[in-house]
């Protein structure tokens, strides 16, 4: 295997992505979990640009990594001053990393319009600021900012710069796609011409605006390019960064080149939700390889050739990267997706049954006025048990009232009132919440508890809600998925009505009865 150097810029690049704001914290966390699975280099952060990152650098400097190397990153000097007095340059001294990455202008557009500088004075920068890092001992990586697209207008000046940074001793060379606007052929062609020319490694940072970030990553290794630079999840400014989680496994298992040891690649995707989490960033469920929807089959003719052999709709077997196969069930899916979930409620029917024929079909049904079961699977086995007629219900409605106050008061503004009845003998009861569902279902469970103890282990978890149809305004369908728990399972049931607090209520339904039915 080829072996590729993988740099991490994520607590850099990423934190200039849009809602996206690390603490001290956030980000020791995260280098923690980018050591772990084997990233080479993590950078971390501008020590000269704000205090929350020289604080950061201060504390990892007590950190002990297994693999990763830390970067404290920054630009050139300014024009026109010398480097030893330049504090953004002198505070990558401080930062007391043994790597350092600084950025310069390959594009002559830039420094003229940007920089407001001269083009000699511009390679004086360069070459200044790497010689003055390494004669502190410094290992330096040069990050040729915009040098795609300078060396497309100016490739004789685009070069001069590389020249400039590789005789002042920089130790490896990027070539950075900074508007992120390349194809992959024009990096494969300029890519091979600079590893031709340079002898040291060469690294390939690349933005996703034109859609084309992992896709130009790859075509820079294939001409010759050993680093790699991205971020977890792709995160990034405007439209993001190469994403690593998408890099990682295309090179190691669709090329054969090795970027971390092989029993890591397992923990991939619990490293991209991880990171997720820590960004306070909902994950990307279709992102491939890492995302929830990368293995999850929903079409019946798909599903069932899953079902038969993996190779004919995965690239790979989803446990390679640590993430998992999911049959959706659906008006689209086939009798070899649910017949697995049929046979936790009755054993003793194939796909082949009479009744698999009426479940699929009571399942189309409910798909076509709303219900989507591929997220409520206790409202889907629940809907099992009734077409085969093993359901029985726990308690019946009479009914209920619900009133909402404004304004809240210490988080409470909505109260209800229950009538129900269980085996005859009818229960009253009100309670309290914060909003209209949750005085409901602490109703509910109020009621319930003298009969059913054990609801007393419930909680409602998650709440979601979806409108079906937006052209009929407040008038219109809408979708309510609640998720609860005992403490040992978690489960997902559904409800569907134009009325939301009637659709909320089906969905509670649901969940106390999944619980007390105990499929």
């Amino acid at each position: 295997m080829k072996n590729v150097v993988i740099y991490d810029s994520t607590l850099r690049d990423g934190a200039q992505s849009q809602g996206i704001s690390f603490t001290v914290a956030d980000k020791i966390k995260i280098v923690e979990l980018l050591d772990e699975f084997g990233i080479d280099y993590i950078e971390a952060g501008n020590p000269g640009s704000n205090p929350k990152d020289m604080e950061f650098f201060e504390i990892i400097k007590s950190k002990k990594l297994k693999n990763a190397k830390v970067i404290a990153f920054g630009s050139t000097r300014r024009a026109n001053i010398p480097v030893e007095i330049d504090n953004n340059v002198n505070s990558l001294l401080h930062a007391g990393t043994d790597h350092v990455a600084v950025f310069g202008k390959s594009w002559d557009f830039h420094v003229s319009e940007i920089l407001r500088t001269t083009l000699d004075e511009n390679l004086n920068m360069i070459f200044d600021t790497i010689k003055y890092l390494k004669n502190h001992g410094k290992e330096v990586v040069f990050d040729a900012e915009h040098f795609f697209d300078g060396f497309l207008e100016n490739p004789e000046y685009a070069l001069k710069t590389l020249e400039v940074a590789y005789d002042a001793g920089a130790d490896s060379i990027c070539l950075c796609d900074t508007k992120g606007g390349m194809f992959p052929l024009d990096i494969f062609n300029i890519t091979k011409k600079v590893v031709e020319k340079f002898n040291c490694e060469i690294g390939i940072h690349t933005h996703n605006d034109n859609g084309m970030a992992v896709a130009n990553a790859i075509m820079a290794v294939e001409a010759g390019a050993t680093q790699i630079q991205g971020t977890i999840n792709g995160y990034g400014e405007r439209c993001g960064n190469a994403n690593l989680c998408t890099i990682i496994p295309n090179l190691h298992f669709k090329k054969g080149i090795k970027c971390v040891e092989d029993e890591k690649m397992k923990e991939i995707t619990i490293l991209s939700r991880r990171v997720s989490e820590i960004a306070n960033a909902a994950p990307d469920e279709r992102a491939p390889y890492v995302g929830r929807s990368a293995f999850a089959h929903k079409a019946g003719m798909h599903s069932d050739a899953v079902c038969k052999n993996t190779r004919s709709y995965e690239i790979i077997d989803p446990e390679m990267v640590g993430n998992e196969r999911v049959l959706l069930l659906s008006e689209v899916a086939g009798r070899s997706a649910i017949i697995g979930i049929i046979n936790e409620v009755d054993p003793t029917i194939n796909r082949e049954s009479e009744k698999t024929k009426r479940i699929l079909e009571k399942l189309k049904e409910m798909e076509f006025k709303g219900y989507k079961y591929e997220g409520a699977e206790g409202s889907l086995k629940l809907l099992i048990q009734k077409v085969l007629g093993m359901y029985k219900p726990s308690f019946k409605l009479i009914e209920f009232k619900v009133i909402v106050n404004e304004p809240s008061v210490d988080d409470v503004n909505s109260s209800a009132l229950i009538k129900i009845e269980v085996d005859g003998q009818e229960e009253i009861t009100a309670a309290e919440g914060d909003g209209p569902v949750n005085a409901l279902d602490n109703a509910v469970r109020k009621a319930l508890e003298r009969f059913y103890p054990e609801v007393k282990e419930m909680k409602l978890t998650d709440y979601k809600v979806r409108v079906l149809d937006s052209n009929s305004a407040t008038a219109a369908k809408v979708r309510v998925i609640i998720e609860s728990s005992d403490g040992n399972e978690v489960w997902s049931t559904i409800g569907v009505s134009t009325d939301i607090i009637d659709a909320s209520w089906i969905a509670l339904v649901d969940s106390i009865e999944y619980k007390l039915n105990k499929i």
